[in-house]
């Protein structure tokens, strides 16, 4: 939807929700149905999480409500794969602008994901101009794999 869905949240975003909530609820009725779910990793998320109050450009207020870049609080979801059904993992201040509780990094979500998958995220590397690069930051050595995310 570009960016006229990240420009107003209140216009609209039911219907946006509407047209995701079917077609993901079809895949995961699917994928279970033929006993692949439990084989395949879903992931449904973005690159960051968005900000919860309205923005102030340069002194001025803006019509944008809660759509800034936000990477201190973000929200996906995950199913099958392994990953364990029916909780909510983590927990953000009470405006939803920082993790506060159980926070997973960018490079802890893709150590855990890679794990689902079967990979050791520190041994899964891959040349990138000219030097060996991991997707779990291989020059800021402690990203770890969720276990409380894991079934």
């Amino acid at each position: 939807h570009g960016s006229a869905a990240s420009e107003a949240l209140n216009k609209g975003f039911s219907d946006r929700c509407k047209e995701v909530d079917k077609p993901m609820t079809a895949l995961l009725k699917d994928l279970k149905q033929r006993g692949l779910l439990e084989d395949t990793l879903v992931v449904w998320g973005g690159e960051f999480g968005r900000t919860p109050m309205q923005e102030n450009r340069g002194g001025v207020e803006s019509p944008f409500v809660g759509r800034d870049h936000n990477p201190g609080a973000f929200t996906i979801w995950m199913a099958g794969g392994g990953v364990k059904p029916g909780i909510s993992y983590g927990e953000t201040d009470p405006i939803g602008y920082e993790a506060i509780n159980n926070k997973v990094s960018v490079h802890d979500l893709h150590a855990t994901m890679l794990h689902l998958m079967g990979f050791d995220h520190e041994r899964l590397t891959y040349p990138s101009q000219g030097a060996f690069q991991r997707l779990t930051n291989i020059t800021k050595p402690g990203s770890k794999v969720v276990s409380g995310l894991l079934a």
